[in-house]
């Protein structure tokens, strides 16, 4: 399967939108919430995997050009998550914390699971 121009372009301005909105995220976390737990990467992924979850069952049940979908998922979800973060966070936490390490793990593989599944099962609950 070979990609058009205009998904390519659809993912790289949801990238560009993702991205702005995760270091914004992560900046106003940071300044309103000090903490010495990257609660700002944690808080972009709970709420990027609800966001995906809502969007994936919305999908399920309405047409959504291959277009928008890219833009969404791919470019705005994939840039707002950062799984390389939390991997290098958490490679740090280890270094000062061992119980803050695996805090951060837990939080970021479980609760985006079910962040994700939430999501999902909201929006099927409304949309049957």
């Amino acid at each position: 399967m070979s990609l058009s121009w205009q998904t390519i372009l659809a993912i790289g301005l949801g990238g560009f939108l993702g991205s702005i909105a995760r270091a914004y995220a992560v900046h106003f976390s940071n300044k309103y919430l000090p903490l010495e737990f990257p609660l700002g990467i944690l808080l972009v992924n709970l709420i990027g995997s609800f966001i995906i979850g809502i969007l994936f069952a919305y999908f399920s049940h309405y047409t959504v050009s291959t277009n928008m979908k890219a833009f969404l998922t791919t470019g705005f979800l994939g840039a707002l998550t950062t799984y390389s973060t939390f991997a290098i966070e958490t490679y740090l936490l280890f270094g000062t914390s061992l119980y803050l390490a695996i805090t951060n793990i837990f939080f970021n593989l479980v609760g985006t699971i079910v962040a994700a599944g939430s999501g999902y099962k909201l929006v099927k609950y409304f949309i049957r």
